[in-house]
């Protein structure tokens, strides 16, 4: 499989159509996907404000966007006007490489006690830093501003490790209110099949960070308590579809970037198995080679550089409803997946031209995209007019 995705590589030039097998059974091999072809953009695209290497965002009841900026600013911008106000009371975050201040979501109950939580790249002893996530209450104030207050510390990853890449840290709110987290493995490998460490792996917690006792690996206590899944690599995002399906989307090492369908307790296999190699060109077995472990539904090479993944529920592209939408980095591609049950195909791939760092479905369903780096724009994507 590995040697028809590098001959697949070499010959197929990007934007056209490769054969590729047909999508497989659960406990299959899984589906190396081809380059949809490339497409005129059928949306139109809107720049909409500008930020400083903004990494997430999440929109507030009211309609304003909360941005997160990797140096450390929490931006909030008033989209009807174009204003932008400043959220005091960040925490100390460890810039550089991949770390700063990362994801954003509001509690389930946000609307009552205007809670949200924070993740980001924390510093630690001896030059070593780690991925934490804090919540905060939200105060706003009448200028367009505000600020966070009693913020706690509720999670971090263990243990801290030198190095600025792969945190991970994505939040999520599940329909029963358990907060999910990917913690990547920090470029370190064999923490992801560690169950003492939480890196590499998808977690899933209370909302005051503690384990909730029906976690697959609650008895043994701990970080364990925390893990739902482990073999991951670099996960960026998670999405729920509309049966209450949880997809995860994660970069690869050199090629075999994945999709992957979770499953409670299941272990993903990195750095054991993979579909990519590592960068020196040492060979890792492919997921077909060890059955035991679970394979990703879609897989890439050439890589995608997956940075979020959204599902698509909302009414301004009824056509694209239950899609998931993959923001890409090295692609730079909105890369459309048609999710059919447990089957994923790549059916559509957007060329953006720019790094895109995040992807969301705002309140009247149009699609929200921020790119990545200094002076990364804003842009709202609608169907196209006329």
């Amino acid at each position: 499989m590995k040697t028809f995705a590098r001959l697949l590589a070499c010959c197929i030039p990007f934007g056209m159509v490769a054969c590729s097998e047909a999508a497989p059974p659960a406990t299959g091999n899984p589906t190396l996907a081809a380059a949809a072809p490339a497409q005129k953009a059928p949306f139109d695209i809107t720049t909409v404000a500008k930020f400083d290497e903004p990494w997430a965002m999440a929109f507030l009841p009211d309609g304003r966007l909360l941005v997160t900026e990797k140096e450390g600013a929490l931006k909030l911008l008033d989209i009807a006007s174009g204003k932008q106000g400043d959220i005091s009371g960040i925490p100390e975050v460890a810039y550089g490489g991949q770390g700063g201040l990362g994801d954003i979501a509001l509690h389930p109950n946000y609307n009552e006690n205007h809670v949200l939580y924070l993740s980001y790249a924390e510093p630690g002893p001896d030059d070593t830093r780690g991925a934490a996530v804090a919540r905060a209450k939200l105060a706003l104030d009448d200028k367009g501003g505000g600020k966070l207050e009693d913020l706690k510390v509720i999670w971090r990853q263990v243990p801290k490790v030198t190095g600025r890449g792969h945190y991970g840290h994505r939040l999520l709110f599940g329909r029963d209110g358990k907060l999910w987290i990917t913690s990547s493995e920090r470029q370190k490998f064999d923490p992801a099949q560690d169950m003492r460490s939480n890196l590499g792996k998808l977690l899933r917690l209370n909302d005051d960070g503690s384990a909730p006792k029906d976690n697959p690996f609650a008895a043994q206590g701990g970080v364990t308590a925390q893990i739902w899944s482990l073999g991951h690599r670099n996960l960026l995002g998670i999405a729920f579809d509309d049966q209450g399906r949880l997809w995860e989307a994660e970069m690869g090492p050199k090629g075999g970037d994945e999709l992957n369908l979770i499953e409670r307790g299941a272990n993903y296999g990195y750095p054991i198995v993979s579909n990519g190699d590592h960068y020196d060109g040492k060979d890792i077995p492919d997921h077909d080679t060890r059955p035991e472990f679970a394979a990703p539904k879609l897989w890439w090479t050439p890589v995608i550089s997956p940075s979020k993944l959204m599902i698509y529920s909302g009414r301004l592209f009824p056509q694209w409803r239950g899609n998931a939408f993959l923001s890409g980095l090295s692609s730079q591609a909105l890369v459309r997946v048609k999710l059919d049950g447990t089957r994923a195909e790549e059916v559509a791939r957007y060329d953006m031209g720019e790094r895109i760092r995040d992807v969301v479905e705002g309140p009247d369903g149009a699609i929200w995209l921020l790119e990545d780096g200094s002076g990364a724009r804003l842009l709202k994507l609608t169907p196209l007019k006329g």
